[in-house]
């Protein structure tokens, strides 16, 4: 089974290629990673395209498509969900939505108690807290310093917890593997998740100007 794997949820830009067996395990053929949080809608497609090209592959070639759902700021996690919903209507492949944090935690299925964080900006993180590999808090949003006292066995993510230890990123592989129990059913629905409100606002009704 051949999966592209779709994340704007973080400050990276990625999009890899996974060749996902019967026996439930994930090989990236290839990816494209690139940490710039102000070029998620510009780098993605050409993020795609490069990796279908390393890989051997064009898009007919694919059988799904998993994209991180989450948490993530409004218009970097808008461009990753919106590019998948457009290649899996345009190629009739089902699209399957991942939270961000359960990827990353897919890469450590060995670590007992697990934190993960991924920035949220104005110095906040989110974060999930996961045991055995299953999310047993979280998604939420908090103050890194919130989050010093959790007990856990390993942290990863976001630099602004002092304990974290990269990825701050969920790898294709791990996106995979988070969404690799919804293959062959119906996906459900895309939707973002934001956590809090975007911070774009309508602006207000214009100050009348009072004649002298």
């Amino acid at each position: 089974m051949l999966v592209l794997a779709l994340d704007t949820a973080t400050p990276a830009v990625t999009a890899g290629v996974v060749d996902f067996d019967h026996e439930g395990l994930a090989r990236t053929l290839a990816s494209r990673v690139t940490v710039d949080a102000r070029a998620h809608g510009e780098l993605l497609t050409p993020h795609t395209k490069e990796a279908l090209d390393e890989a051997g592959l064009n898009y007919a070639d694919l059988d799904a498509i998993v994209c991180g759902s989450g948490p993530g700021p409004f218009t970097g996690l808008r461009a990753g969900m919106v590019t998948a919903a457009a290649l899996g209507q345009a190629l009739g492949k089902p699209v399957y939505p991942v939270s961000t944090l359960d990827a990353i935690a897919a890469d450590f299925p060995e670590v007992h108690r697990l934190l993960v964080v991924t920035d949220a900006r104005r110095k906040e993180v989110y974060w999930a807290r996961y045991e055995n590999g299953h999310r047993v808090e979280g998604p939420d949003v908090r103050k890194p310093a919130n989050l010093e006292d959790v007990d856990a066995d390993m942290v990863v993510g976001a630099e602004l917890l002092q304990r974290a230890v990269e990825p701050a990123s969920p790898s294709p592989n791990g996106l995979v593997i988070a969404a690799s129990h919804l293959f062959g059913e119906t996906p459900p629905p895309l939707t973002p998740l934001y956590l809090r409100r975007p911070d774009a606002v309508e602006p207000g009704a214009r100050k009348r100007v009072s004649r002298a």
